[in-house]
């Protein structure tokens, strides 16, 4: 199938998930993400609908912006902090904000630019070493060290990574637990903080991460195929 037939494959199955769970199908926000894809794979999808897309690495962005349509991008990726300069003016939103080092250039960042940056927590429940995000009892602590620091930044919730799974069901308790931790840490009263998005579930695994709570999901290959990594 080509995008079009995958994209509305994934899109009825986004809102089935979602009226499962005694959800609003336009609540949940589809991020698809443009790794390895080349702006004319990009721009079909943006022709066929798609309204934001996510993209892991900088470098990428910055290739490929000034040949898109006109959307809503994404950083889904590890974001170091002397690549920031290179996107600061060119995304919509940080999914993956891991440290106050972070936050501290992207704040700065911001302010040479005259804007301000939406940004997600990335958390890292499972404890996996290989991955990015701190862990729930860090993530508090971040959120008010970025609060108390950078105006620049306004926080809008948590993205989440799952680990790998033959079976979605299998990792359903840490998408609960996300949710658990995104509903308390929601509570956070300040100008700059106000939780509108919990980022977690993919291509394999995202109705289970709906059903769990979550309004925003990143799916890749399950729109595009899979990724040729020899064009990069």
């Amino acid at each position: 199938m080509g995008i079009k037939e995958n994209l509305d494959k994934i899109i009825d199955m986004k809102n089935r998930a979602a009226l499962d769970a005694g959800r609003a199908p336009q609540d949940i926000l589809l991020c698809a993400v443009t790794k390895t894809r080349s702006s004319d794979e990009i721009n079909e999808a943006i022709r066929c609908g798609v309204t934001d897309i996510g993209e892991n690495k900088v470098q990428e962005i910055v290739d490929k912006y000034d040949k898109i349509l006109p959307v809503k991008w994404h950083l889904i990726g590890h974001l170091q902090t002397n690549k920031v300069k290179y996107i600061i003016d060119k995304i919509d939103m940080i999914h993956s904000c891991d440290s106050f080092r972070l936050a501290e250039e992207i704040d700065k960042r911001c302010a040479k630019a005259g804007r301000s940056m939406d940004v997600l927590i990335q958390v890292n429940i499972a404890g996996e070493e290989q991955k990015f995000g701190v862990s729930k009892f860090e993530a508090e602590d971040l959120i008010h060290k970025i609060l108390d620091n950078c105006p620049n930044i306004r926080i809008k919730g948590l993205m989440f990574i799952a680990p790998f799974a033959e079976d979605p069901e299998s990792i359903s308790k840490y998408f609960a637990e996300v949710k658990k931790l995104y509903d308390e840490l929601g509570k956070t009263e300040h100008i700059n903080c106000d939780f509108n998005y919990l980022s977690m579930g993919m291509s394999g695994d995202f109705p289970v991460a709906i059903r769990e709570g979550s309004n925003l999901i990143r799916v890749g290959t399950a729109i595009f195929g899979e990724r040729n990594y020899n064009n990069f």
